[in-house]
């Protein structure tokens, strides 16, 4: 039986936390007391902050906090900010925390790609810097189609396969709102970056990389003391021809071979770049033709979104193992929980086109759904027509809804699923009649798709 530590008696300050990092953490409440800071960058007035959020300060003022609160450990699966403020105000506490130059190696997507030419070119892609600030003219003479993307950014904005000069030139068109919006995303992150990792330059650009055929997935893991450690795959699967997620599905469909080869590749980029401590969550493509796996990039964080497949799979609670990291210790000592599925799923809805209905449950569904299934996990995102638009412009669909359920194999969750989106009113998210046999993928093979929105 492993040996597990008495639970803490300080709070764990826990920053961003919001969605699934708010239910995971929840269910620790009892033992690991918490407090909370950071804003909600998707809700008014709280996304107001961005305004004048400095990471800089943010970190003073979380520091001249944490001994008048008692704070002892801080964690965050914020891609965004928290992430990086976790490791900063780690570093300057002297807690358990990811290293800071291993967060800003990670999140800055061009310096990344040239770690990963380095140590693991055989798992990289021929990629490039576009050359044009924000809103210049598109250069001229470059090889279509291109995949287009933020060096720093999160939730897939601004992702997409560009087939043309118009196309990329469109794509990089933004108006003096959406320009102030990526720049006050981007800023906190330079404000580190320009100190911390000069030799990168500044992440106030775009990327370009060479289109890559394959399916996706992501390998999840944590290192403990420099040991580099795999807890599992997850399929991503798209709506058929796009480049957007209609599902997350536990346990992969991988060849072993693969998992094993998948984690060589991040063991060694994470050991080029110093990450000694913490989770994280490698998203890559693998082409089961010609057998060739290709990193997309690196999360130094937890894929919050898929810590609930593994809870109920695997009987693994990943929010719970963060807890244990933040405070130094070692996961792999803690006991598995009773697994209540054989597969399990994050079921995204979204739509395609600006003009498609969306309807979000009334009261009474929500009700029948929660009765049939207690235990399933509904998020929904109920936008207005504006903010709905912006989506079309920056992600390329709208999602308005996400379900995570578990069944005892893939077709009882099928089953199970379908029944949900029936009692809430949505179109299941399946492709046509197709039911992932073990021999083949759902999704049919995509051209570099988005980055992690984390859905």
């Amino acid at each position: 039986m492993p040996h597990v530590s008495p639970m803490p008696t300080a709070p764990t300050l826990v920053l961003f936390n919001y969605d699934w990092d708010q239910a995971g953490f929840a269910r620790w409440a009892r033992d690991f007391p918490t407090a909370e800071a950071g804003f909600d960058l998707f809700s008014f007035p709280s996304n107001a902050t961005l305004a004048w959020f400095s990471m800089p300060r943010f970190i003073d003022r979380l520091q001249a906090q944490a001994k008048r609160a008692g704070w002892q450990a801080v964690v965050s699966n914020h891609e965004q900010f928290g992430a990086l403020a976790a490791a900063l105000l780690a570093e300057r506490m002297g807690w358990p925390g990811t290293p800071v130059a291993a967060v800003l190696a990670c999140q800055h997507k061009l310096h990344a790609r040239e770690i990963l030419q380095q140590v693991c070119p055989e798992a990289n892609l021929p990629f490039q810097a576009l050359e044009a600030a924000y809103g210049d003219p598109a250069p001229l003479g470059l090889n279509y189609p291109l995949f287009v993307k933020p060096v720093k950014a999160a939730f897939s904005v601004l992702a997409r396969t560009v087939a043309s000069h118009a196309a990329l030139h469109a794509h990089t068109r933004f108006g003096r709102w959406e320009l102030w919006v990526i720049r006050h995303l981007v800023e906190p992150f330079e404000q580190i970056a320009r100190e911390r990792l000069p030799q990168a330059g500044t992440a106030h650009r775009m990327l370009l990389e060479q289109p890559v055929k394959g399916h996706q997935y992501n390998l999840d893991g944590y290192v403990f003391d420099g040991d580099v450690r795999s807890l599992g795959i997850v399929d991503a699967v798209m709506y058929p021809g796009t480049d957007a997620f209609m599902r997350f599905d536990y346990p992969s469909r991988l060849p072993h071979t693969v998992h094993v080869q998948a984690l060589d590749v991040a063991r060694r980029f994470l050991q080029a770049v110093g990450f000694t401590h913490g989770m994280f969550n490698m998203e890559f493509f693998w082409d089961e033709a010609s057998g060739k796996l290709t990193v997309i990039e690196f999360n130094p964080r937890m894929a919050s979104q898929f810590s609930d497949l593994y809870l109920r799979v695997d009987g693994i609670d990943l929010h719970r193992m963060a807890l244990e990291l933040a405070w130094g210790r070692d996961p792999a000592l803690l006991p598995t929980v009773q697994a209540n599925a054989g597969a399990a799923s994050s079921f995204v809805y979204r739509i395609l086109s600006p003009d498609t209905a969306v309807n979000m449950p009334r009261a009474d569904q929500r009700g029948a759904f929660a009765q049939a299934f207690p235990d399933a996990l509904l998020l929904t995102f109920p936008k207005p027509r504006s903010a709905m638009q912006r989506d079309f412009k920056w992600l390329g669909s709208y999602r308005y809804g996400i379900v995570h359920l578990g069944g005892s194999d893939a077709r009882d969750l099928r089953q199970r699923c379908e029944r949900a989106s029936a009692l809430l009113g949505w179109p299941a998210p399946y492709a046509d009649t197709r039911l992932e046999p073990s021999s083949a993928r759902a999704s049919q093979p995509t051209t570099h798709p988005f980055s992690m929105e984390t859905s």
